[in-house]
């Protein structure tokens, strides 16, 4: 693949990742073959700071987990009224790590 492409994907998806990943990233996606990249690069990710936001105001019912796909932990959250309050507290902090990491998965999904 054409390494500016994959240095426009970066720049202009940065954020949805952790930094940690992006060199893995680059290099994944330079080895990819042109058939996949079309839908790689169409692709639509999760905003971690939407996921805080959504946390924020709505935590305790469990959005932010149901938005970024973890449903078990948005049930969960949704029937003890986030842990009480004490959950929905800790996913204003982990939220966005988690988002950035189910987008990690959709990716290497989208890779595969």
């Amino acid at each position: 693949m054409d390494s500016q492409k994959v240095d426009m994907f970066i720049m202009s998806n940065g954020k949805f990742f952790e930094s940690s990943h992006i060199n893995t990233i680059r290099n994944q996606l330079i080895e990819l073959d042109d058939s996949k990249w079309s839908v790689v690069s169409t692709s639509q990710f999760k905003d971690p700071t939407t996921s805080l936001i959504i946390s924020l105001l709505a935590g305790t019912l469990g959005i932010d987990r149901f938005m970024i796909g973890d449903t078990g932990m948005g049930v969960g959250k949704l029937l003890t009224c986030g842990g009480l309050g004490v959950w929905a507290i800790i996913d204003w902090f982990m939220i966005q790590g988690a988002t950035r990491e189910k987008n990690m998965e959709r990716l290497q999904q989208l890779l595969a």
